[in-house]
């Protein structure tokens, strides 16, 4: 019987573990297996019930969180040997510019940068002057810093980041004045490497100090920034989604989007209303 036990999710999360997802992948998805199980309860699964599960997620999310959901289901679908009950994901138009009260300006990072506390400062500038993800800080070590160059391997990928003289003499006097040695830079009092919610927690304490709207105050928009203001100089999106380690450009192209008041400027600038 195509039933979703707890022994499907406990083979599922198996499953994930041996193909290599990285910790948050492997948790969204096992979210979604659960969350299909609360739907479909002890009933066998079949296509008419994932397409009535497509329809109940697209009354309750938006077009971009109900295609993550479907791109969940679908894996535990074809892990269960169900691919004939797969769904197919929302067509959603390319978007060409980016809402307003998203967009994190330069002047509002810097805005950020001046209520900081040094180290959390120091943090933000590492992601926002390498354009990293937040899960790759950890490895910025006091030897990889020295050399100059940053080995990352994550989500089965390897890739190096260039550390430019200004931020890699600020790192390297942030470990002397810190009595740091050897290895993570960045810790936490426990002695593990900072994760994301712990940055995102202390960023949106600056949001008032720094005039800026708590929408635009995340660690992924100092990635985001990094892009923009890259793009902006360079004009080469291809290098530009090797640095950020993109697996297509079409994710870079998302990262790049103006706002809507730049993107109204340029429709003004086609001088074709009388």
């Amino acid at each position: 019987m195509n039933i979703i036990t707890e022994n499907t999710i406990q083979d599922f999360n198996a499953h994930l573990i041996e193909d290599e997802k990285s910790a948050a992948t492997a948790e969204k998805y096992l979210h979604i297996a659960n969350h299909f199980k609360a739907f479909v309860g002890e009933q066998p699964v079949s296509k008419e019930l994932t397409v009535s599960y497509k329809q109940k997620l697209t009354k309750e999310f938006s077009a971009r969180t109900v295609n993550v959901y479907i791109a969940g289901l679908n894996r535990l679908l074809c892990f269960m040997g169900l691919a004939d009950c797969v769904v197919k994901s929302l067509k959603i138009q390319r978007q060409v510019y980016l809402a307003e009260e998203k967009e994190l300006t330069k002047s509002e990072y810097m805005r950020l940068l001046g209520s900081a506390s040094p180290k959390l400062r120091l943090i933000m500038e590492t992601i926002c002057g390498t354009g990293i993800r937040v899960p790759e800080l950890q490895y910025f070590t006091k030897e990889g810093v020295e050399a100059g160059t940053i080995h990352i391997r994550l989500k089965g990928k390897c890739r190096d980041i260039i550390v430019n003289q200004k931020l890699r003499k600020k790192l390297l006097d942030f470990c002397k004045q810190n009595k740091i040695e050897t290895g993570v830079i960045f810790l936490c009092k426990n002695g593990s490497p900072m994760n994301r919610s712990m940055i995102w927690a202390q960023m949106k304490k600056l949001c008032a100090a720094a005039g800026v709207l708590a929408s635009k105050v995340f660690p992924h928009n100092l990635r985001k920034l990094f892009a923009r203001c890259f793009y902006a100089i360079e004009r080469d999106i291809a290098k530009l989604s090797d640095i950020l380690g993109h697996s297509s450009i079409e994710t870079t192209r998302i990262y790049i989007m103006t706002t809507a008041v730049e993107h109204r400027k340029q429709m003004e600038r086609l001088g074709l209303i009388s």
